[in-house]
């Protein structure tokens, strides 16, 4: 099922307009995550609002907002004077102007979105604005409001839709000489430069996502089954270090000779279009984890890796078998 739209109004050209839904490109749902507990009793914690000098709670009615000006004073603004400045870019994406993609700077980029059409009418005039982008080869720059903030969002046509991408204002970015300033100019011979590329060409391939790996999500998936099997973690060694490498052009020569040695053996078809098979996902084992991390797993969904009636209790006394939360 679709998630839920996190903005809905419509999507104006001048004097097209149709009804559109922005949902979420991206999703960290899928990630393991965790709850706080308690090590004494495992009770999940819980954080409340209170008064920073009385400690009391405070009520949800009387919290408001506050810019501070100075220790200890704020300028109240409440929520009735934030609506009355919203601007019409809140139920509309106007769009203002049209720009080549290259011209956009990779650090405003924000997040990506997708933009479709709401409901069944409108699907006209959002396919002439989608392909009048798409026909120019630029992206389309408008306005939009999310969590009561003003946004620049660049469109560009993706399939039968629009994807949406939230761009940084100017003062967000930060300028990069600062941070350059102090890095030496150097000469690089041209021996050192044809043995890098010669490292690069055995590093090429082509952009393949699905390839990916999170090896930091599957050692916590492998530490949850341990632990939920009762199973002891084993403490990880150290790697040894290399030692610092004094003579450059020796260290690209070793790294080029590695390289060759770990290069695979050429395959007839090496991307996953040419084979017309699937890749498979890289985080696929959360599909075998003893515990239901995310919580929508059905009963055609069991794990492949069934944890053993012993350890119904745990054996250790950090892990509880009183659900946390």
């Amino acid at each position: 099922m679709a998630p839920r739209a996190n903005w809905k109004g419509f999507l104006r050209l001048s004097l097209v307009t149709c009804p559109v839904a922005l949902y979420p490109a991206t999703s960290d749902t899928e990630k393991v995550s965790f709850n706080q507990i308690n090590r004494k009793t495992g009770h999940r914690i819980k954080y409340a609002k209170v008064d920073a000098d009385t400690g009391e709670e405070v009520a949800a009615e009387d919290i408001m907002k506050g810019y501070k000006v100075d220790t200890d004073t704020y300028i109240e603004v409440s929520k009735d004077e934030l609506d009355d400045i919203a601007l019409e870019s809140t139920h509309t994406i106007e769009i203002d102007e049209f720009v080549p993609k290259a011209d956009i700077d990779n650090r405003y980029l924000i997040r990506p979105y997708y933009l479709v059409p709401d409901g069944k009418v409108g699907h006209d005039a959002f396919a002439v604005i989608r392909e009048t982008i798409r026909s120019m080869n630029k992206v389309a720059i408008g306005r939009v409001v999310l969590t009561n903030r003003e946004h620049i969002i660049a469109l560009e046509p993706l399939d039968k839709g629009l994807m949406g991408t939230l761009l940084r204002y100017p003062y967000e970015v930060r300028g990069e000489k600062e941070y350059f300033e102090d890095i030496q100019d150097v000469k690089i011979t041209k021996d050192m430069l044809d043995l890098a590329k010669h490292i690069v060409e055995q590093k090429s391939g082509s952009f393949e996502p699905d390839a990916f790996e999170d090896h930091y999500e599957s050692a916590l998936i492998d530490l949850i089954n341990k632990k939920r099997a009762g199973v002891t973690p084993s403490a990880k060694t150290a790697p040894k270090s290399s030692g610092n490498v004094i003579n450059l052009m020796d260290a690209l020569k070793r790294s080029l000779a590695t390289e060759r040695q770990a290069a695979p053996a050429p395959k007839a078809a090496s991307s996953s279009k040419a084979t017309g098979k699937k890749p498979r996902k890289a985080v696929a084992g959360q599909r075998e984890m003893l515990l239901p991390i995310s919580g929508k797993r059905t009963a055609k969904e069991e794990p492949k890796v069934q944890a053993p009636k012993k350890a119904e209790k745990p054996a250790r006394p950090s892990v509880r078998s009183k659900k946390a939360g």
